[in-house]
């Protein structure tokens, strides 16, 4: 019996940070060698045309991000793509924008948010963002797609879309289920009350950063009063983050954390804390340091080539339902 297919992307966009690692590799990696599911994961980086960027710094961040998948652990089990090398996924977006009410659209949250932070650069893409991503899902037949609570939304109207293309061409496309995981909301070193995030560096854990970098952050990151090591993310909302943290690569839970400082200040937590981070970054550090970019490529192209063969079937099945094939 075939394993349930399962997709999901990372945008390439710059260096990862921690929380993209916890809210993302991790999981794919897990998920992967769970032996449950069929895995697709692609390198988003047509969505990440949306954003302002440097056409020269794309293929550096495209191979970056891939080498990132490898050091991570994504392995032969799974397809990587490159999402632009297949050029299926922009065909059947265009085909789901047809199908797409624009008020819908509108209502997306992050399409308000994203307008709302990037004020200069409104583009149509941000607002059709959602029919890219169901092409994303439905070309490969997926049958989960890993989402935290803030990407609901978006699946959501995926599923909708599934169902309105059925209901008018015949059923042709599988409805995604989400699989919702734990996603861990880390949140700026420098200021606790803003998500981690790479416009704010100084503020970011980068999955790059050297052993000095990251001494230098988490010692310098922001505390709250008093001295109790303490989670409580309204009075002590510094103190918590780092707890969220050291918790999430020691695989302890908080409360066990909090008994271990009991009595103790930050400066001897923060110590400890330095060298989890350290060392849960090593064995990613060292083995990403060990790819050649020759290999990452053609690890990628294998990929492209299995990505376009499941894909260009399903949209050919498409196009033949709603009457393009002559």
């Amino acid at each position: 019996m075939a394993k349930p297919i399962l997709v999901s992307g990372i945008q390439p966009t710059g260096k990862l940070h921690l929380g993209n690692y916890l809210g993302a590799l991790k999981n794919f990696v897990e998920l992967q060698d769970s032996g449950k599911y069929q895995c697709y994961f692609f390198i988003a980086d047509l969505h990440s045309l949306t954003e302002n960027f440097d056409p020269k710094e794309k293929p550096k961040q495209i191979l970056d991000l891939a080498a990132d998948y490898f050091a991570a652990g994504i392995g032969k089990d799974s397809v990587l793509f490159q999402q632009s090398e297949v050029p299926a996924h922009a065909e059947l977006g265009w085909i789901f924008e047809t199908v797409a009410p624009l008020g819908e659209m509108e209502r997306m949250t992050q399409f308000k948010n994203k307008s709302e932070n990037q004020k200069q650069n409104i583009n149509i893409g941000l607002l059709t963002y959602p029919a890219l991503m169901a092409s994303d899902i439905v070309l490969y037949d997926a049958a989960v797609v890993p989402v935290g609570d803030d990407q609901l939304q978006h699946l959501e109207l995926s599923r909708t879309l599934v169902r309105k293309f059925n209901n008018k061409f015949g059923r042709t496309l599988v409805e995604p289920k989400p699989l919702l995981t734990k996603v861990p909301r880390l949140m700026s070193l420098d200021d606790p009350t803003k998500k981690m995030s790479k416009s704010q560096p100084s503020g970011c854990l980068f999955l790059d950063d050297s052993p000095a970098e990251i001494r230098g952050k988490l010692m310098r990151a922001t505390t709250d009063s008093g001295k109790e090591v303490k989670y409580d993310e309204k009075s002590k909302p510094g103190v918590s983050n780092l707890l969220l943290i050291y918790s999430e690569l020691s695989g302890k839970p908080v409360n066990a954390i909090e008994k271990i400082y009991s009595g103790k200040g930050y400066a001897e937590f923060k110590k400890d804390l330095v060298e989890i981070v350290i060392r849960a970054l090593r064995p990613f550090q060292e083995k990403k340091r060990g790819l050649k970019p020759a290999e990452i490529k053609k690890t990628l192209a294998l990929g492209n080539k299995k990505a376009n063969a499941v894909a260009s079937k399903k949209l050919l099945e498409v196009k033949k339902k709603i009457g393009l094939l002559i």
